[in-house]
């Protein structure tokens, strides 16, 4: 019997909605990554892949394409520090009036920022759905990133676009804090994640008014704010009378490379074992591992696109295993390149 294979796929029209709703900044894009992504899908043995029509191949080697093109989130010590400092704050805020603490998550990109305040959320919000399972009316987090020169009303307007709340243009400021406050409010909205935080100079007055905005929202709300955020020690965030009451009201959690050792071999062991190659050794990543640490520098999101890439790759191209030709053969992005040695050139003969 010939494996059963997925239906055509959906419009243009129900592809784009698809794409909008993957976008952590709206409530349904949220939920959509709280939920989960969808199962992988079976690996098929050599037998049924021989079974399989042409088309039905191709369904099944698009459904491997789009789960490799997943970024697969690790549970790193990283990400572990950063639920457990995030948690900790929201039980020490729980009964503050005022002056809540806040959290801010630093470091150089690639580094898994965004992922480990990702995680951060969906573990706050699956808690409050166990602890609330019956009330469909909560929304425990709000997630936000900063726009590059940022605008007191744009940051406010991103808060309202979340929520779903129409900001139109003759709506002033205040309108569009007071619906916001009102239903996060009436959502029991408990930690606000604010991505993108580096964007806010507080050297101009456009950047000093964000910040200023955002402590207000934090006074008003009673929410745990997460900051994320390139290199925030030094950034023009924390500068003036308005940085230091940043700094003194949030914990910093740093990042940055991970060194070559065991944590650095188990990530790679499990981004390994998330592939769907039907030629692929088993732990031969592994083997790589310190290749691939010099690759990529330690950054996650260089080992996660390389990998990630060459198995699309060995798909694409019939080899279905991940070699280390296939890895060097994928660009990263130029801050790990930069750290690459140079190739030696052909010995001659």
């Amino acid at each position: 019997m010939t494996p059963s294979c997925p239906a055509a796929g959906p419009t243009t029209v129900q592809e784009a909605d698809a794409e909008a709703n993957r976008q952590l900044t709206t409530l349904a894009g949220w939920r959509k990554f709280i939920d989960g992504p969808p199962p992988p899908p079976a690996q098929l043995s050599l037998d049924e892949l021989r079974q399989l029509s042409p088309t039905e191949r191709d369904l099944y080697d698009e459904d491997r394409l789009d789960h490799h093109a997943r970024m697969l989130t690790v549970s790193t010590s990283f990400v572990e520090k950063t639920r457990i400092c995030g948690r900790r704050l929201v039980l020490l805020n729980r009964h503050a009036i005022s002056a809540r603490r806040g959290l801010m998550v630093s470091g150089l990109p690639g580094t898994g920022k965004t992922s480990a305040i990702a995680q951060l959320g969906r573990a706050h919000e699956l808690l409050d759905r166990a602890r609330h399972p019956t009330v469909g009316d909560r929304i425990p987090v709000l997630y936000i990133t900063v726009p590059p020169a940022a605008t007191a009303r744009m940051v406010a307007a991103e808060f309202a676009r979340f929520l779903g709340l129409p900001v139109r243009p003759r709506s002033n400021m205040t309108d569009i804090i007071e619906a916001v406050v009102g239903v996060c409010t009436d959502t029991r909205t408990g930690l606000v994640v604010v991505d993108e935080i580096h964007n806010i100079s507080q050297r101009t007055q456009a950047g000093a008014e964000v910040s200023d905005t955002l402590k207000y929202f934090s006074e008003r709300i009673p929410a745990t704010f997460v900051y994320a955020g390139i290199d925030l020690e030094t950034s023009e965030l924390l500068i003036g009378t308005r940085g230091a009451q940043i700094a003194g009201r949030f914990t910093l959690v740093p990042t940055g490379p991970f060194p070559y050792g065991d944590e650095w071999k188990g990530l790679i062991a499990t981004m390994e074992e998330t592939l769907i190659l039907h030629d692929h050794p088993p732990r031969s990543l592994v083997k790589l591992d310190r290749y691939l640490h010099n690759r990529t520098d330690g950054m996650i999101g260089a080992l996660s696109h390389a990998i990630r890439g060459a198995a699309i790759d060995a798909i694409l191209n019939g080899t279905e295993r991940v070699t280390k030709e296939g890895l060097d053969a994928i660009p990263l992005d130029h801050a790990a390149e930069s750290v690459r040695p140079a190739r030696k050139p052909a010995r001659q003969r």
